[in-house]
């Protein structure tokens, strides 16, 4: 007779197998559940919007923006009138170093001044000046410079904002793939529990070698590791997404069941390619162009006049005793005119600045072509991407239904003895695995098309509300 091990502790009634594995998914949703207590299940579209309030690398960016829109007004502002108002007050002590005759000193009596070759005065004067542009060809190129400037600040905020979608997005479906992950190795190691338990007794009756005892000890051992590492995977997952969001313990909605994967539309990678003048990208690297052809436009206006009108208007006023041809200042100036300035040779400086603004157009032209065919090939490849998905997980759930048959007849084949434990064993792991591929690949396509989406060009906060639907509401 084999030697019989220690009869194991266990519940009074034990189970078939299949029977455990079909409730264990209930058991995990109930633990979950009370995991979650006082939590509530939280849209794409409630996080997105927390997201957009907390996440630092958008608010930067969007601060980036908002400065971008001042500094376009400061070049504008060049065009409006420039005023200026100018005060000064000064003391004057003259001191001559010649004796004034009589005659001299009389003459200068006459003329209201002092009879000494020394005086003080007290001079106050107050202007108003004002200057208007009327032509200046630099000053124009700067202006339209800054509207550039404009759309490309953007085009990087759009950039921003898909990035946080595609993030957000990301990091909701990692913990939804992390708790399905987690689910699985669960309700995988309460099935195994249940072969060991099963193999246990067939040792105690003698109808099983030591080793089917063993065998089952340790595939559940590692489904017990498995179990760990994906508890684990959960929190760091969990914490991921709360610092995206600024929140805690957030609780993202599952999908539906049974989960249909909406059809990718438009249907062919050409169309998606059609969408890809909207990518920011590509509107950056133009703006980059037209900011290079104003930047030579800058250059030629080296040779061009400018003309600008100025206007005064000053009071002056001096108190002291010094002679009439001193004070005779004294009173209010004002003058309007046009001031021209014609350049005439600045050493070859401006054709040179020219040369150089030539070749950096013809750089950024070159630039402009190379973002779209980056584009253009990042978007095929993401369409593809989605398209090999979506077969793949077409093929998982074709190989989760034939797992199942195939671990409900390798059970029942166990029962009646032309199956072994190991058999048993076997298909319940290819079974959890065939599941865990499943969940990541349906999970990965979702990503996937966001990203698609981004690299086109055609991302918008409103394709959070077709995720939506794909989501269980609570």
């Amino acid at each position: 007779m084999p030697i019989r091990a220690p009869r194991p502790s266990r519940p009074n009634a034990l189970q078939r197998s299949r029977g455990a594995f079909a409730r264990a998914p209930l058991a995990v949703a109930l633990m979950l559940a009370g995991m979650a207590a006082g939590a509530q299940a939280q849209s794409l579209v409630d996080l997105y919007q927390a997201a957009r309030g907390y996440d630092a690398a958008y608010l930067a960016a969007k601060a980036q923006a908002d400065s971008v829109e001042f500094k376009a007004a400061q070049a504008r502002g060049q065009r409006l009138p420039q005023v200026g108002l100018k005060g000064t007050v000064y003391r004057q002590h003259f001191e001559s170093g010649l004796d004034l005759t009589p005659a001299q000193r009389a003459a200068l009596a006459a003329q209201g001044g002092s009879s000494s070759s020394n005086y003080s005065i007290t001079t106050k004067s107050l202007a108003l000046q004002a200057r208007q542009s009327l032509f200046n060809a630099e000053l124009s190129a700067i202006i339209d410079q800054a509207d550039q400037s404009l759309i490309a600040a953007e085009a990087d905020l759009k950039t921003a904002e898909d990035d946080l979608l595609v993030r957000l997005t990301q990091a909701y479906f990692d913990v939804l793939a992390a708790k399905d992950v987690l689910s699985t190795a669960q309700a995988n190691k309460a099935a195994l529990a249940e072969q060991l338990a099963s193999a246990k007794r067939n040792f105690e009756v003698g109808n099983a070698t030591i080793t089917d005892t063993r065998e089952a000890q340790a595939r559940h051992d590692l489904a017990t590791a498995q179990e760990i590492a994906a508890e684990n995977d959960v929190q760091i997952k969990s914490i991921t997404l709360d610092q995206l969001v600024g929140r805690s313990n957030v609780q993202p909605q599952g999908l539906m069941t049974p989960v249909v994967l909406p059809p990718l539309q438009p249907a062919t990678s050409e169309e998606w390619v059609s969408l890809t003048p909207n990518s920011s990208t590509i509107r950056k690297a133009q703006v980059g162009l037209e900011y290079a052809k104003l930047e030579t436009t800058r250059a030629k206006a080296g040779h061009l006049p400018t003309a600008d009108l100025v206007a005064s208007v000053s009071r002056t006023d001096i108190d002291g005793n010094g002679p009439a041809t001193v004070r005779a200042g004294d009173g209010t100036n004002s003058s309007i005119g046009v001031e021209v300035n014609v350049p005439v040779f600045a050493g070859f400086a401006t054709q040179n600045r020219i040369r150089e603004t030539l070749s950096l157009e013809e750089k950024s032209e070159r630039d402009l072509d190379n973002a779209k065919r980056s584009v253009t090939l990042a978007t095929r490849q993401a369409f593809f991407g989605v398209q090999s998905g979506q077969a793949q997980v077409k093929a998982l759930e074709a190989a989760e239904s034939s797992a199942k048959l195939a671990l409900e007849a390798t059970q029942l084949g166990y029962r009646v003895g032309v199956r072994v434990n190991k058999d048993v064993l076997d298909a319940q792991t290819a079974l959890a695995s065939t599941q865990k591929d499943l969940y990541k690949a349906r999970y990965d396509v979702i990503v996937a098309t966001m990203k698609l989406r981004q690299a086109s060009g055609s991302l918008k906060p409103e394709d959070l509300e077709s995720l939506n639907r794909l989501l269980i509401a609570r």
